[in-house]
């Protein structure tokens, strides 16, 4: 299947992977990098320093800042919030933007709030509505704010 994008997305990169799918009112700017085989649903907005890995799923209402590397397999629910900047200012701007990693597999629940320069790992699983205010291990189910482990998860590859 080729990449499909909606005639009411304002897609700025070339960069989109091979069967990826952009629904309508997505804006992605220049300088953004989405792998193969990727749904970016309805409303959500990506900035240039961004890089999405393959078969990762964005849904509805989500922005990806500046500095987040997704990497693939990765499923990111509705209304998750990152954030890239620890003391934000209006007008003011940091020189660099903080690196955010969402590592392979993981998945991301509705409404979750992940700040800025953490690493969520591999497999983990952060619940809907969480606030994840320190980097997630392999494997590990968080939930709460702030986000804690409750459990991990088996990982098979």
């Amino acid at each position: 299947m080729k990449t499909n994008i909606h005639a009411f997305a304002d897609v700025s990169s070339t960069n989109i992977g091979f069967g990826s799918r952009v629904w309508q009112y997505v804006v992605i700017l220049k300088g953004a990098r989405i792998g193969i085989d990727c749904n970016i649903c309805s409303h959500v907005l990506i900035e240039n320093d961004v890089v999405v890995g393959d078969r990762v799923t964005i849904k509805s209402g989500v922005q990806l800042w500046d500095g987040l590397r997704i990497e693939d397999d990765v499923f990111v629910g509705p209304n998750v919030t990152f954030t890239n900047d620890h003391f934000p200012r209006s007008k003011k701007y940091p020189e660099q933007f903080s690196i955010t990693t969402i590592k392979r597999g993981a998945s991301i629940g509705a409404g979750a709030v992940i700040l800025p320069g953490l690493t969520i790992g591999e497999f983990a699983m952060i619940g809907a509505g969480s606030v994840v205010t320190k980097s997630v291990p392999m494997g590990a189910v968080v939930m709460g704010n702030p986000a804690r482990i409750v459990r991990y998860v088996p990982i098979s590859d």
